[in-house]
């Protein structure tokens, strides 16, 4: 089951958005995962789950952005929760 979420981008800001308007939900959701993550608000699996990424391209994802892991007991089981669906 997923949740949908509707998020207003006024047209001023849309105009002078330097993400092409084809590649703006694939940006919102890793964008969103990788903050989510680093906030400590998702674990490592939830926040890959959410950015449509593999678990190797998100892990580079964090390290280019210099986002440490951090990786509890709950972070491995939501990532075997999560590698099995």
């Amino acid at each position: 089951m997923a949740k949908t979420i509707v998020i207003e981008i006024p047209d001023e800001v849309l105009l002078g958005m330097k993400i092409p308007e084809k590649d703006l939900e694939k940006v919102v959701k890793v964008e969103l995962a990788i903050l989510f993550y680093e906030k400590g608000y998702l674990t490592f699996g939830q926040a890959r789950k959410l950015s449509g990424l593999s678990k190797w391209e998100f892990i580079e994802e964090l390290a280019k952005r210099g986002v440490k892991r951090h990786y509890s007991e709950e972070d491995l089981e939501d990532d075997l929760r999560f590698s099995s669906e």
